[in-house]
């Protein structure tokens, strides 16, 4: 990451982490509280089908208010329907970024296989502001946008939803609540352990 910190230097560019997450109408379990003895439930319908994927950037820069940017792509399970996302949503996410940042990135990803198809090397080469550093293999732990998705979850443990546009209304509701909470997105890179300042 030493790398990634000195490239971004040099180009006056932000550090974008990014990763993907996905939620079915099934909540996460979670803890709270309850009567002694009376173990809380809620009922969670099994009809219906549907799946809320999202793709995030984690985004930093020394002097700067970190942001979070986001897409999501909701599946309604529908035959032929694309489960997730593809080179073409990744490289718009990106081109999104860099007009709300207005300026180059260093985007530091893993090594999905979307990420490093022949397809996105291209569309990456042809953005000169885009610079890619790949994660080392199984180190979610260096990828602040892994707390994004930890906490996520935490704030929808236990919600029973009514169906997935319900579900994809309550995710971009906490997701805005995390973009205003620069403090919040400092913390999840502090998690990491990694550090924006050069000379650590």
């Amino acid at each position: 990451m030493a790398g990634g910190k000195t490239v971004a230097a040099q180009r006056d560019a932000w550090i974008c982490f990014e990763d993907e997450a996905g939620q079915t109408l099934r909540p996460p379990k979670a803890r709270t509280w309850g009567r002694r003895g009376h173990t809380p439930q809620i009922p969670v319908s099994g009809k219906g089908s549907g799946r809320v994927s999202i793709a995030g950037l984690a985004c930093y820069k020394p002097g700067q208010r970190p942001r979070l940017i986001y897409r999501t792509i909701t599946h309604r399970g529908r035959k032929n329907e694309r489960r997730s996302f593809g080179e073409r949503d990744y490289i718009s996410l990106l081109d999104a970024a860099h007009q709300q940042l207005r300026g180059p990135i260093v985007l530091v990803w893993d090594n999905l296989n979307t990420h490093i198809s022949a397809a996105m090397r291209q569309m990456i080469a042809a953005r000169d502001w885009l610079h890619v550093i790949r994660l080392p293999a199984y180190a979610p732990d260096l990828n602040p946008t892994e707390q994004v998705w930890s906490h996520l979850k935490r704030s929808i443990g236990n919600l029973a939803v009514r169906g997935v546009d319900h579900l994809l209304t309550i995710i971009r509701n906490r997701l805005k609540r995390i973009q205003y909470r620069p403090d919040l997105l400092d913390g999840f890179l502090t998690h990491t352990g990694l550090t924006l300042d050069d000379s650590t």
